[in-house]
């Protein structure tokens, strides 16, 4: 009885010694592509599956960090790092990525944009993508949220052609400029 009792106790305490790990290791992996001088201050989220979230760190600035891992259309390591004014866009990106019907998909896509309901990202935010088959293997790719932004408007050209940063999607709430090599 008494090694049974002993044996229980100790299953319990590595049990609880893993989910106490857990969720240092979620938040390590969700600041995986932070700058080095914002991760400390950052927070890290956890997403539902209707698009709120859980606080698994909370932060002192206003970058905000998520694990993208394991849903439908990302790599099987997936982090992403933005500013906190931009919670509300991925909440709603990830209501859209949660229909599977493509054209249906982009026809609400489409109205939300046309309509006005479409969150937009905070204008000059900064995205920081971590994708890839692991966190050895994953690349970091940087973009900045330049909603409504034209080729008129920012003097930048909207595509890749010239080798430089370009608008990509000019003149809808996704407007975003690419930085090449990133």
């Amino acid at each position: 009885m008494k090694r049974t009792a002993l044996f229980v106790l100790g299953l319990l305490a590595v049990s609880a010694g893993a989910f106490a790990q857990a969720p240092a290791d979620a938040i390590e992996k969700a600041l995986t592509p932070a700058p080095r001088n914002m991760k400390e201050g950052a927070a890290v989220i956890k997403f539902k599956a209707d698009g709120t979230y859980d606080t698994l760190k909370p932060g002192t600035n206003r970058l905000v960090c998520y694990d993208r891992s394991g849903e439908p259309g990302q790599q099987p390591f997936a982090v992403q790092c933005t500013s906190v004014a931009n919670v509300a866009r991925v909440a709603q990106n990830k209501k859209f990525e949660a229909m599977t019907d493509k054209a249906a998909k982009q026809a609400a896509l489409d109205a939300a944009e046309k309509d006005g309901t479409r969150a937009k990202p905070e204008f000059g935010s900064v995205w920081y993508t971590m994708n890839g088959a692991d966190k050895d293997h994953a690349r970091i790719h940087t973009t900045i949220a330049v909603p409504g932004a034209t080729t008129q408007s920012m003097g930048l050209p909207s595509d890749n052609k010239q080798g430089g940063v370009w608008i990509m999607n000019a003149g809808t709430s996704t407007a975003h400029l690419m930085t090449p090599g990133s």
